[in-house]
């Protein structure tokens, strides 16, 4: 039994998709329709860069999302492996939004514009340089939880055994960060401009929650696993008042890939660039297949009877 999932913000490299884009029509036609549905050329964003532009959360969201659908499409259209047939879909962040629009609950054209329109909205909540995101390694999640309520900080990402990300506003994160040291708990700051899933972003959900209220979301077949609540999902309204939410909240991703493990799922397909997830899974289970596909070599090995 399988299940499909989608990478978040993080994955994205200059050049994704190169390979599949000269080879193939479909995927080439999906980056022309991106560019038109956008308006600007995404497109050549993602091929040339400049990576500095292509990190910008506004374009990563769209960005990262392309590659993962044309991906997903490629797999399903012109290599006959029927994806939909998976036990569930599940995305970390923005992957969620690919997970819908692969199930069919939102179409091609509005998942790129939503989140073009979240990630300007995430980017703007809080001014440049007042909040940011610190990775804690090696420690349980009941041990940060106990140590970041001192320094108003949220858990953002509770990715896998191990590794938690957290949120908050650059004083309290220096903070923090001086307190990890002291107590040898290792933690890197990273790279982002904004304290993402956590109430910094409120902002960005008063933006989304309007642009949600108004998009049309499709019943389908499949279910999915929100990263608010590590449970099934798959009614509409519910799918929409949980994509609201997750703006603010924490994304769930051990807990969701334990409740997916937990109702049968053996192997984890990865689709979209880098192997983040794949990582994170094994540090979670190493019991579990995980594919990550990439390129036409991973497409042609990948195997959905293990």
């Amino acid at each position: 039994m399988f299940s499909v999932i989608f990478p978040g913000q993080g994955s994205q490299i200059v050049g994704m998709g190169k390979d599949l884009i000269n080879k193939f029509e479909s995927v080439k036609k999906n980056f022309e329709d991106a560019d038109k549905i956008l308006g600007f050329s995404l497109s050549n964003l993602i091929l040339e860069g400049p990576k500095e532009v292509l990190d910008q959360t506004e374009n990563t969201q769209p960005a990262i999302f392309l590659v993962s659908y044309s991906i997903f499409n490629l797999i399903k259209n012109e290599f006959k492996i029927d994806l939909n047939k998976a036990k569930y879909f599940a995305g970390h962040s923005l992957g969620e939004y690919s997970a819908l629009a692969a199930s069919g609950v939102l179409s091609f054209s509005d998942t790129l514009k939503i989140l073009k329109t979240r990630g300007k909205a995430m980017q703007s909540a809080v001014p440049k340089g007042e909040g940011g995101m610190v990775a804690i390694l090696g420690a349980e999640i009941d041990k940060v939880e106990d140590i970041i309520k001192n320094f108003d900080c949220e858990i953002a990402n509770d990715n896998s055994n191990g590794q938690i990300v957290v949120s908050g506003s650059s004083n309290n994160l220096n903070e923090l960060i001086l307190d990890l040291k002291k107590n040898s708990i290792k933690n890197i700051k990273l790279p982002v401009s904004a304290p993402f899933h956590c109430k910094l972003m409120r902002k960005a959900t008063e933006i989304m929650k309007m642009e949600i209220e108004n998009l049309k979301f499709n019943e389908t077949k499949n279910q999915l696993i929100s990263n608010v609540t590590a449970n099934e999902i798959s009614e509409p309204d519910q799918i929409k008042k949980l994509l609201i939410q997750q703006i603010e909240s924490r994304v769930r991703w051990r807990e969701s890939v334990n409740y997916m493990i937990s109702k049968g799922t053996k192997h984890f397909i990865e689709i979209g660039p880098g192997k983040v997830l794949s990582g994170l899974i094994k540090r979670i289970d190493r019991n579990v297949k995980v594919s990550a596909i990439n390129n036409e070599e991973d497409i042609n090995t990948l195997n959905l009877n293990d």
